[in-house]
Order: structure tokens, then sequence, then C-alpha cells
């Protein structure tokens, strides 16, 4: 089954922008996203597998919407909830500069 994340072939998103800036971050809160995830990978909390698969289920138009991290912190949010290690209500926007896709957000991304 095709996936959204999966785009060879398909036309008509436009060119890809190959700029290399040499940052691996454009935000604080992507590095910590990385981080957390990392470590969550580390302490066997989630497979890497669980947490491409978690990105790859995201419902098209929010993958569409979100930036790499962005991606990358709602699999990570949904993996925390499903394997029990918060509360559904405990990942509620408390401000920052989270992104603003995400299940918090407003469609406005932040910290850029």
């Amino acid at each position: 089954m095709t996936r959204i994340h999966d785009v060879g072939g398909m036309e008509g998103f436009g060119p890809v922008d190959p700029t290399e800036d040499g940052r691996a971050f454009h935000a604080d809160w992507e590095a910590r996203v990385f981080a957390l995830n990392t470590a969550l990978i580390r302490r066997q909390a989630y497979t890497l597998d669980e947490f491409r698969d978690a990105i790859e289920h995201l419902a098209p138009e929010r993958y569409l919407a979100s930036s790499y991290y962005e991606r990358w912190l709602e699999a990570l949010e949904g993996l925390a909830v499903k394997k029990g290690l918060v509360a559904p209500g405990d990942l509620e926007e408390e401000g920052g500069d989270a992104p603003g896709p995400g299940p918090r957000g407003s469609g406005e991304g932040r910290g850029r």
C-alpha cells in the first residue's frame, strides 16, 4: 500500500531546494526533538521501526503541512502516549518555540 510519505514518481510538489546552509537544526526545538527521540530509542521505549511507522501513518494533510521535525514531534508524541510514557493531556501546549502544525499548534510554525 502506498502512503503519503512515498511520493516517488508523483508530480505537483514543486522543485526541491537542495541548498545546504550547514545547519543541522533551524530552531532549538528541533534539536530537542532529535535528542529526545534518540534517548527514547536508546532506552528502548520504542524502536526505530516503530518511530518510522508512526511518521508514515500521519494523516496525509498533516504530513504535507508539517516540516521534517514537526513530523518527528508528532510521531514521538503519539508513541509516548501509545507506550504509556505520558498521558494524552500531558502534551497540551504551554508556550515556547514548539512548531505550529502539530496537534497543539495553530498552523503557523514558530521558532524558525
